[in-house]
C-alpha cells in the first residue's frame, strides 16, 4: 500500500513482491536449522533466538535510512526499489529461519492429540501481526486519517512515522527475545525430536519428498491458489489507484479482528478432526465467487465517487460486507491447510516435514501473485484522449501529455486476470478436488518415510 501511494509501476512491485520468497525457499536451510544447534542452550533457541536479534539490529538501522530508501529524503521522491527489496528480501530470511525454529518446536511444545491447534496459534498470531504493522500503523502514519479522527489542531505528519514504528519495534524485538532466552525452557524429546547430522537431515527430507502421498500434496498446494492469485495480490493495489486513501482501506480491517481471532478458534473444532481438508474444499468456490464480486466493486470504484477519493455509503457497506466474507473463506482455508500439515507432518524428523508443507505452501501463493503483478501492465488496454501517444511506456505518455491528451484506460488488465483465474479455479477442482479427498482419507504412515519409527 506504502508503495502504490507512491506510484510505483506494479513491474516494480513484482520485483518488490519477491522479498516474501524466502518463506517459499526456506527449506534449502530447514535441515541446517534442524541438525546444528547447542544442546545445552536449546535446540530451536539456538536459532531463534539470534535470528530475532539480528532482525532487531536491521530495524533498529533501517529507521535511520528508510526516508531515503523511500525518496523521502530528497526533491526526486523516487523509491530506490532494488535496495528496498534487497533489505526486506534480507529481514524475511532471517524471519524464515525464525518460522523453521518455531514449526519444529510447535511439535514438541504442543501434545500430538493437541497438535492440530498450533494453526490456531498460527492465525491469531498472524491476525495480531497485520492489525499492528498494517492497520495500526498506516492510520497513525497518516497526516489525514489524525487530523481527521484524532486532532484538533492539524499538522503535517501523523501521530507515528515509519522510521520511529520499526525503532521501536527493534526496541521490542530485543526485550521480547532476551525474556525467551532467559526464561524459557524447551522439553527434550529424543522420541519425537531426534538428533540428527546435517547430511541425514537432506537425506531424510528427500525420502519424505519422494513419497506419493507428499507428491501429490506439494501439486495440490502449487496450484490451489492461483485461482484467487490476482484479487489477493491487486485489489488493495485497484482501489488505492482509484482515489481510496490506503489509511482508510486499512481501517476496514478493524471490524475484522474480532472475526479473525475467533473464526480460527471456531474452525479448529472441525480442523483438529480426521478431516480437516474438507474446509478447504468447501471454502474454494466461495473465495472465487468473492472474487469476482471484488473486481465488480473495483469497477465501481472508479465511478462512483463523489470527489477525489470520497465514495457513497453504499459503497463502503458493499465493501466492508465483502472483505468480511472474504475473511471467512480465506480463514477457514489457511487454518485447514495448517491444521493438515501439523496433522500429517512426522515429528520424529523434527521441523523439516512441517517447512517442507508450509515452504510449498508459501510458494504456491507466491509465485502466481508475483506473475500477476508483473504481467497486469501488459494486458492492460491503453489510449491517448486527446493526444497522441501510445500510453504503454513512460516515453509514449510523455508525449502524450506534451501533446495536450491524457492517458485512459480502456481496459484493465486487472479484470481480464481475474477471469483467467476464476476460470483456472473451476478447472482445478475438477481436477484435484477428489484427490485431495483422499489425502485426507489416508493412514498417517503413508506419510511417514521408510525408516521413521
Amino acid at each position: 500500500m506504502l508503495l502504490s501511494s507512491r506510484h510505483v509501476s506494479y513491474k516494480d512491485q513484482a520485483l518488490f513482491s519477491f522479498v516474501y520468497w524466502p518463506f517459499s525457499v526456506k527449506l534449502l536451510w530447514a535441515p541446517l536449522v534442524d541438525s546444528i544447534y547447542i544442546p545445552w542452550f536449546g535446540r530451536r533457541k539456538t536459532w531463534l533466538v539470534p535470528t530475532q536479534y539480528l532482525i532487531g539490529v536491521f530495524m533498529f538501522v533501517l529507521s535511520y535510512y528508510v526516508k531515503d530508501v523511500l525518496g523521502d529524503g530528497d526533491d526526486s521522491g523516487k523509491v530506490n526499489i532494488l535496495l528496498l527489496t534487497f533489505i526486506f528480501f534480507m529481514l524475511n530470511s532471517l524471519a524464515a529461519t525464525q518460522d523453521i525454529a518455531v514449526d519444529g518446536w510447535a511439535l514438541t511444545m504442543l501434545s500430538r492429540r493437541n497438535v492440530g491447534w498450533a494453526s490456531t496459534c498460527n492465525s491469531v498470531g498472524q491476525t495480531a501481526g497485520y492489525f499492528i504493522g498494517n492497520v495500526f500503523f498506516l492510520g497513525l502514519e497518516s497526516a489525514d486519517f489524525c487530523n481527521k479522527y484524532l486532532r484538533s489542531v492539524p499538522q503535517k505528519e501523523g501521530f507515528v512515522t515509519l522510521a520511529g514504528f520499526l525503532y521501536f519495534w527493534s526496541v521490542v524485538f530485543f526485550v521480547t527475545t532476551t525474556l525467551v532466552m532467559i526464561f524459557k525452557r524447551e522439553r527434550a524429546d529424543p522420541d519425537v525430536d531426534p538428533e540428527m547430522g546435517i547430511f541425514e537431515t537432506y537425506k531424510i527430507l528427500i525420502s519424505v519428498i519422494r513419497l506419493p502421498a507428499v507428491v501429490s500434496y506439494c501439486i495440490i498446494l502449487l496450484t490451489s491458489k492461483v485461482a484467487f492469485s490476482a484479487t489477493d495480490s491487486l485489489t488493495s493495489l485497484k482501489l488505492i489507484e482509484s482515489g481510496m486513501p490506503k489509511e482508510r482501506l486499512a481501517v476496514f480491517a478493524i471490524p475484522m479482528i474480532p472475526i479473525q481471532i475467533v473464526l480460527p478458534i471456531f474452525i479448529s473444532k472441525y480442523t483438529s478432526g480426521p478431516r480437516p481438508m474438507s474446509i478447504f474444499l468447501k471454502a474454494m468456490p466461495f473465495r472465487m465467487g468473492l472474487g469476482v464480486l471484488y473486481a465488480g466493486i473495483v469497477y465501481l470504484a472508479f465511478h462512483v465517487q463523489i470527489k477525489p477519493g470520497e465514495f457513497p455509503i453504499y459503497f463502503y457497506a458493499l465493501l466492508l460486507l465483502c472483505y468480511a466474507l472474504h475473511q471467512v473463506f480465506v480463514y477457514s482455508m489457511f487454518v485447514s491447510q495448517m491444521a493438515f500439515n501439523a496433522k500429517v507432518s512426522d515429528p520424529t524428523i523434527g521441523g523439516s516435514y512441517m517447512t517442507l508443507l508450509n515452504t510449498v505452501a508459501n510458494l504456491g501463493g507466491n509465485w502466481p501473485s508475483t506473475f500477476m503483478l508483473w504481467f497486469v501492465d501488459y494486458i492492460t488496454w491503453k489510449s491517448c484522449d486527446g493526444g497522441v501517444g501510445d500510453c504503454y511506456t513512460k516515453d509514449g505518455s510523455a508525449v502524450c501529455t506534451e501533446k495536450g491528451g491524457s492517458c485512459i484506460t480502456t481496459l484493465d488488465g486487472y479484470y481480464i486476470e481475474t477471469a483467467i483465474c476464476v476460470a483456472i479455479g473451476l478447472l482445478w477442482l475438477r481436477w484435484r478436488s477428489r484427490r485431495l479427498q483422499q489425502l485426507d482419507a489416508l493412514d498417517l504412515k503413508d506419510w511417514q518415510y521408510k525408516g521413521s519409527k
